[in-house]
Order: structure tokens, then sequence, then C-alpha cells
């Protein structure tokens, strides 16, 4: 059945008008456009370009191919949509989508539940012994409630565009990034860190549901799991990608010795400066709520435990910093950037190698990812531990 002009401008306003959107201008904005350009039809051939100047005030020498703003921010559109069906919206008779590949936006009314008949519960009885144990796993619940729910998201997803042509975004640089990473002959592990009073939680969160979709399309059986869950066996055993602030003690020991930037509590520390190179990369707070904020994230592919698999570190103190690095590494647009400039003097990408991205962020958005520095790691040292 197709739905009314009214009840799809009815079911937009009911999610502007929500709280997952109320505190996001861009969000709003941004929606409110695409919805209004796909129910009158003109969202087919709405271009990347024409966006960024209608949507974001960007001027006339705006070159999508250079800047991942509008695509970032259609990503996140995508993970806001999806919140909200997660949570105010699970009764609405309308579900809005913003399928991959285009800006259109798309409604469907939701099939209603045949009732179901749940058996009565035998009455439980509650172990106090149990009682503080349980408090002292609440952030691990938090963070397995928080996989279930990605977990639950892939699987809606899945199933509604099961009959959805897919867009092949696999490009070569994507390939030269993350072939090592998605090895067929090794199991490939997603480790979020506990939460930190640094609020990254959030940011791990985004980072791990971006990565799901990303690597769920490329490799099978992809696990997530907690930090304080991974043995070091498991890290021996299988390729691994973190994602935190800092490492929990189970990743420090998996980290080497001879990094050559590390992240600390006030931003990113280039222990070996070349000329011209900043020391300190400080993570920066507006004063002014209006104002862009700017963090650094450091992207770090080591070897594994004994030389044995790959190991890949999405760090920053910041969301943004977590979720726009994440981003940047999954964009075909940004990654054969990233490759040309850390190509050798051989024209060849580095196996292993750290990478440092300053993400400027509005409402704890990333709306622009930008390429600071890179170290190659393959030294004979490194060379020697592989």
């Amino acid at each position: 059945m197709v739905l009314e002009i009214e009840s799809r401008q009815t079911q937009i306003q009911r999610i502007l008008q929500s709280k997952a959107f109320r505190t996001s201008e861009v969000q709003r904005n941004l929606l409110a456009y695409l919805a209004e350009k796909s129910i009158a039809g003109s969202a087919d051939n709405l271009k990347e370009y024409v966006v960024g100047l209608d949507v974001f005030g960007k001027p006339a020498s705006y070159d999508p191919r250079q800047e991942s703003t509008v695509r970032m921010h259609v990503g996140r559109l995508r993970q806001k949509l999806a919140e909200y069906y997660r949570s105010e919206g699970v009764e609405d008779p309308v579900v809005v989508d913003l399928p991959k590949g285009g800006f259109k936006v798309t409604f469907e009314e939701k099939p209603k539940a045949a009732p179901v008949e749940i058996p009565a519960l035998e009455p439980i009885v509650e172990d106090k012994s149990h009682y503080y144990r349980e408090i002292g796993l609440g952030i691990a619940l938090l963070i397995a409630v928080g996989c279930a729910a990605y977990f639950g998201l892939r699987l809606w997803h899945s199933e509604k565009s099961a009959s959805q042509p897919q867009i092949a975004n696999w490009t070569p640089e994507l390939r030269q990034l993350w072939d090592p990473i998605i090895s067929p002959n090794r199991p490939l592990m997603i480790c979020m860190s506990s939460p930190t009073p640094g609020a990254t939680g959030l940011g791990t969160a985004n980072g791990a549901f971006l990565l799901g979709q990303f690597l769920g399309e490329r490799k099978k059986d992809v696990q997530l799991t907690p930090s304080e869950q991974l043995s070091m066996p498991e890290i021996a055993m299988g390729n691994v990608v973190f994602l935190g602030s800092n490492a929990a003690s189970r990743q420090a020991r998996a980290l080497p010795d001879d990094r050559q930037i590390v992240l600390d509590g006030d931003g990113v520390h280039n222990l070996s400066p070349k000329q011209g190179e900043p020391v300190v990369l400080s993570d920066r707070t507006p004063t002014d709520p209006q104002d862009t904020a700017e963090s650094y994230a450091l992207v770090s592919h080591f070897p594994g435990l004994n030389g044995n698999g790959e190991l890949l570190y999405f760090s920053g103190n910041k969301v943004p910093a977590l979720t726009g690095a994440v981003q940047a590494f999954t964009d075909p647009v940004f990654a054969r950037t990233l490759v040309a400039k850390m190509k050798n003097s051989n024209g060849a990408l580095p196996h292993f190698y750290q990478v440092v991205l300053k993400v400027r962020s509005m409402d704890d958005m990333p709306i622009d990812v930008v390429y600071i520095l890179h170290r190659d790691l393959d030294s004979a040292s490194t060379a020697q531990s592989r």
C-alpha cells in the first residue's frame, strides 16, 4: 500500500520532534531536507555536491571528493534513525529509512504484529548471594546490551534490505587497508574497551556499529566482545580490532614497545617528531556551543602477539574522534586520500603503521576528518617481530 503524502510528512515531524533528534540541529535539517526532496520525487538524482551547498552551506568551490562532510552526516543520520526506532519509535506506524547508495528517504508502513500467547512463567526466587557480583558487572552488562542492540539492528536491516541491491564500495584502497585484517585464515574480533570518565563509551558503540556494517558484508562470523572478556590466547589466535580511549590491561600487553605515537589524556603525543611536526596535538573543546570542537584520533596497525596475526587500534579521548576515525577508514574517498599519503618511496603501503587524524565535530558528531601525519612501522625491529 502506497502511503499518503500526509502520512509521510506526519511521520517526519514526529521524528524531528523526538528526543533523539531534538538536540541535533544538523541532523534535523538534513532529515527534513532529504525527506522533502524524497516526498517531492526529486531525490533520485540528488547529488552530494548539491546537499553540501543546500544543507551545510558549502561554497561553490566545495569538492565532495576531497571532503567527506556530507557522507559522514548521512551515515550518522542512518544511525540516528535506527536509534529512534529502537526506542521512541518502536510503536510508530511508519518506518523511515535512508538506504545506502543514495539520498532518497523511504517510507514503509509497519506490518501489524500478530498477537503472541505468552506462557506463564515459573516464579523466580532471587538469589541474594549474587547481589554484589551483579553490581560489579554493571559496566560489562551495559556493553553487552549495546552489543545485543547492535546485532539486532544488523539483523533487522539485513531482513529489510534482503531484496534490495547492495552497492559495492570495496575499492582497491579499502582492500589495501583491510585485507590483512579480514584474513580468512584467522577469526576476527571487534573489542570494545570499558566506558571511561572521558565518556567515550558512545564512541566505541558507534565505532562498533559502523565496523559491524562494513566488515559484516566482507567476512563471516565477526565477533564483538568487551575488553574484559577477551583473553590473551584469543588475541594470539585471531586478528583483533580494538576500540577505546585507553588500552585495557590485556590490550596493553599486546602493544609493541617501539610505538612512535601515543595517546594521553590531553591528546596525541608525537614521541619522535620530524622537522616541522608538532610534539603534542591537544583536543580542543570550544567555549561557544555553536562552534566546532577538535579532537585527535590515533589509528595503529601492529603485528599480533609473537608476530602472529594483526592488531588494529582505533583510539581517541572523545566520542567524535573514535567515530570519525572508523568512518574515515571505511569511506572509499578518504581511503584513497589516506593511502596516497601513506605510500613510501617505493609506492607501497606500509603493512604496519600509525596514523593521526584530526576530527572536527559539532554536537558530538564528526563533520570533517583530516589526515595529519603517519609513521611507517615496517622497520627492521618490527619486521623481526612479524
